[in-house]
């Protein structure tokens, strides 16, 4: 069976270099390319903490994409770049799978009809974590008997969207179940603007930047006399990689954009 040939963006970064590195090291898979503006010309793997593996980081992804006759994009970057990169991936033919956040549902429907009209697979996930697809999809179902809920995520102080992808996909899924309930007393007032979190669909989100924090999310339900939380807490960016090692195999297999790492999970 022929290895499926990957790309990596972000590649000087710190989830680019685990991306890097799980490729490398799944023999089913091949480094074709690697693409950081800022990471100069050095070898990946020397640059992801291995030995040397002979692909070059390039500066453009134009070149790289050019060049490599890549299957697969992966993306970790940053949401101003992401959306253009995968508008490059795909005008190449490259299926793009994509772990940054910040794409709006306007951008997402663009991308799924330049999926479909390519004939390629991609995919966008808010979070690759299994760990975190499961809080997701626990705190879907318990929405169903608890329905007042809200949500608290923890990053770390250079986080740039607010909230994060995995709380926006949370409240999506939670309110694909629940129906609108604005919560709290009707006369509530806030003395300092924001105190509440932000409003979606009836219920608050909650932002916490600080640093030494690495990323939780934590879903509140209450009900008469008792309170149930939901918690998902990461402490490694390697714990991403099976997540993102299964969505680069699952992608080459379907047609048109998917968003959301629960909808190929076995």
């Amino acid at each position: 069976m022929d290895k499926i040939k990957v790309a990596v963006t972000g590649a000087g970064g710190r989830m680019g270099r685990e991306v890097v590195k799980m490729v490398l090291e799944d023999e089913s898979l091949q480094l074709v390319a690697a693409i950081d503006p800022s990471a100069g010309p050095i070898d990946a793997g020397i640059l992801a903490g291995m030995g040397q593996c002979g692909v070059v980081v390039n500066a453009s992804l134009e070149d790289a994409l050019r060049q490599a006759n890549a299957d697969v994009m992966i993306d970790f970057t940053v949401p101003q770049a992401a959306y253009k990169n995968t508008l490059e991936a795909i005008s190449f033919g490259v299926r793009p799978v994509i772990g940054t956040t910040g794409f709006t549902p306007a951008q997402i429907e663009e991308l799924q009809q330049l999926c479909e009209q390519k004939g390629i697979g991609g995919l966008i996930a808010p979070n690759f974590s299994i760990g975190a697809i499961l809080m997701m999809k626990f705190a879907a179902e318990a929405s169903k008997y608890m329905p007042h809920v809200e949500i608290i995520e923890y990053h770390g102080d250079q986080k740039l969207d607010a909230p994060s992808g995995t709380a926006v996909k949370t409240a999506e899924l939670i309110s694909e179940v629940r129906e609108e309930l604005k919560q709290g007393n009707p006369k509530e007032e806030e003395t300092i603007e924001g105190a509440r979190g932000g409003y979606y669909n009836g219920f608050r989100i909650h932002s916490v930047r600080l640093p030494g924090v690495f990323a939780q999310q934590e879903v509140i339900f209450g009900g008469y006399g008792q309170t149930l939380k939901i918690r998902h807490d990461s402490y490694d960016r390697a714990g991403y990689m099976p997540g993102v090692n299964i969505a680069v195999k699952k992608v080459v297999t379907y047609t048109g954009l998917i968003y959301g790492f629960e909808h190929i999970m076995d």
